[in-house]
């Protein structure tokens, strides 16, 4: 879908039309979108193909007058067994044309737009834009990741009860997206040095938006980071804990077969072909069952000393 934006007095808003706009946003764009994009706004086949791999890494590059960022950005994904991920959001400019291009439907762009009309934001420049999807990017990761804790201790609050499979694979779940965070945030910040330092432009650049998208992304590594030291504790707290209820299980069993094997043994001697001094007895029987629980209770007295019972 592509999206024209504008600067009105209220912040960003939907424009009608490309002439009008400052910006066009392409999501998920379809095959005559395709087209559109590529002939009639001229832009560069080799950016559009390096967007659409999903593993594309943050960065900036300069060709034939157009300028390429690649921002990795949180979402929400319909996999099971990677419920937060992220993709890369390129925006791409020239002296006459901005476009963002992301090919998985997200909350970011919309939310972004919003919060310009509720705090009254406009876009000065193209690198505006960028600073400030980085910090719209910075935030998402930061409600994504209270997202996560919340999965997290329900997991946890599940397995303080029972160790269950379908627990700990949920926490397996959650360290995976923490770790494509990390590497994302990574990539971000290289980025964001990159073009706060850039010869050309860092003059123009507004201070005060530059701070708050370092702050920002500061704080989602920091919190990530955080949460991913949590959760890899948390891990092998309850690897451990597996362990350790195993080891108790398995010693009970052996004791169990210990004394089961006493009264075995009693039996297995006095049941032989030989004579032995209780074969005439009346109460051999007796005699031969109340030695082996005798044996076997003494067992139990030991084992039970010991804490093996």
């Amino acid at each position: 879908m592509i999206t024209y934006y504008k600067n009105n007095a209220t912040g960003i808003a939907a424009a009608a039309t490309h002439a009008d706009s400052i910006w066009i946003s392409a999501v998920n764009p379809t095959l005559s979108e395709k087209t559109y994009l590529l002939e009639e706004l001229k832009l560069p086949e080799a950016f559009y193909n390096d967007i659409e791999d999903i593993d594309e890494r943050p960065r900036i590059e300069f060709e034939d007058g157009w300028c390429l960022i690649v921002v990795r950005i949180p979402f929400k994904n319909d996999d099971l067994k990677l419920p937060y991920t992220t993709a890369p959001l390129g925006i791409i400019f020239n002296d006459e044309v901005c476009i963002s291009l992301c090919f998985v439907e997200n909350e970011l762009i919309e939310d972004f737009v919003t919060y310009s009309q509720r705090k009254n934001i406009n876009v000065g420049d193209n690198f505006s834009l960028v600073f400030r999807l980085l910090l719209s990017s910075s935030i998402w990761f930061q409600k994504y990741l209270k997202q996560i804790n919340q999965g997290i201790k329900l997991a946890e609050n599940n397995l303080e009860r029972s160790v269950r499979n379908e627990d700990l694979q949920a926490l397996f779940r959650m360290e995976k997206c923490l770790e494509y965070f990390i590497t994302s945030l990574k990539g971000n910040e290289l980025l964001f040095y990159r073009i706060k330092n850039l010869k050309n432009h860092k003059e123009s650049f507004d201070p005060e938006m530059v701070e708050d998208v370092e702050i920002e992304m500061k704080q989602a590594q920091d919190t990530t980071n955080i949460y991913s030291n949590i959760l890899t504790g948390m891990m092998d707290a309850y690897a451990s804990v597996i362990s350790n209820n195993l080891n108790v299980v398995m010693k009970r069993l052996t004791s169990i077969s210990i004394i089961l094997m006493i009264p075995t043994l009693v039996a297995s001697l006095y049941g032989m072909n030989v004579p032995n001094s209780l074969q005439d007895n009346p109460y051999g029987f007796a005699i031969i069952l109340c030695v082996s629980l005798l044996f076997s209770f003494i067992g139990v007295i030991l084992f039970r000393k010991k804490n093996l019972f």
